[in-house]
């Protein structure tokens, strides 16, 4: 039966990943057995929401989803591979409930049936600063693949932009590993990366499990992102807003660009650089870069300032 995971969680088909993850919260709140003992009808509307939100979650399983419609993609999807990698535990412990219904209602399986635990570990040894391991405990007794492994890598804007090749060290199998990372150009926080067959050996010569990359993009002090597209602010004097002016700013590749601003600007008002933004994340081109023009006025006055803007008064402005 086809599944409309948008209508499932009440969001748009244009929705971003934070109104995704709002809608999922607000809902999981609603529905959680936790809240609804012993109603059947509130269990599976939880477990429905579960499975919208791990695939709209997820930007590559979203694609697929998007592409090829909901039976389609059911076809070409697990419960298993929905639910791999998926933040749902980490969210459920965020607001104080019990994530491990999910083990329970996917069947109880390990890894490999799409029903585990996830239990946080950060920091501390040679991982210290690096970010944070989620390890995937399975329920399942005589689950013979090995546990998943997710860890959280801070990228700065720039290695968005230009991708980046960065070493990870983590510890598996009670032992510490090193490997690397390619990280694609227009990656986004909350994206993973899958590194087949690094996660926790499989017992008993089972298949080991994966390593999931979970990018954390870091704060840039001169832009901020909005999908691919970026936002910088240009503060101009009252005179260059009323007469208008050229004005150099930065680009996100090192770059000066010079930017007119219009006479009669006003402070607030975005300026658009078209393809001067963020690579688009596996796809052509680039986002544009905004402009946000903020009008300063002085705090302090000269003498011969105060009498110029006292006669610009007298004249209406």
């Amino acid at each position: 039966m086809a599944k409309d995971y948008y209508k499932i969680l009440g969001v748009d088909r244009n929705a971003t990943q934070e109104e995704i993850k709002r809608a999922y919260r607000k809902l999981a709140l609603k529905y959680h057995p936790d809240r609804n003992k012993g109603d059947k009808q509130a269990e599976e509307r939880f477990k429905e929401i579960g499975e919208a939100y791990a695939v709209l979650s997820d930007p590559e399983k979203r694609k697929q989803y998007d592409t090829f419609g909901s039976q389609d993609f059911g076809r070409r999807f697990s419960q298993e591979d929905i639910f791999r990698g998926s933040d749902i535990a980490d969210i459920l412990r965020e607001m104080g409930l019990g994530g491990d219904f999910f083990a329970r209602f996917m069947g109880g399986g390990g890894p490999g049936r799409g029903g585990f635990r996830t239990y946080t570990f950060t920091g501390g040894g040679p991982q210290a600063g690096m970010g944070g391991f989620d390890f995937g405990f399975g329920e399942a007794p005589g689950a013979m693949r090995g546990q998943d492994l997710i860890y959280e890598l801070p990228v700065s804007l720039e290695e968005v932009f230009h991708g980046a090749t960065k070493m990870v060290s983590y510890r598996r199998g009670g032992k510490l590993e090193r490997v690397s990372v390619k990280i694609p150009p227009g990656i986004a926080t909350g994206q993973k990366l899958r590194l087949a067959g690094k996660g926790e050996p499989g017992p008993a010569g089972g298949q080991p499990g994966d390593l999931y990359i979970r990018i954390r993009v870091l704060d840039h002090p001169h832009f901020k992102r909005e999908g691919n597209d970026l936002e910088t602010v240009k503060e101009i004097t009252f005179s260059q807003a009323a007469l208008g002016a050229t004005v150099e700013v930065p680009a996100i590749d090192g770059k000066t660009l010079s930017v007119k601003v219009p006479k009669g600007v006003q402070s607030g008002a975005r300026l658009r650089l078209k393809g001067q933004g963020l690579p688009r994340f596996k796809g052509s081109g680039r986002g544009d870069l905004y402009v946000k023009i903020k009008v300063q006025v002085p705090k302090r006055l000269t003498k011969r300032q105060r009498e110029l803007i006292e006669e610009l008064a007298k004249e209406g402005l």
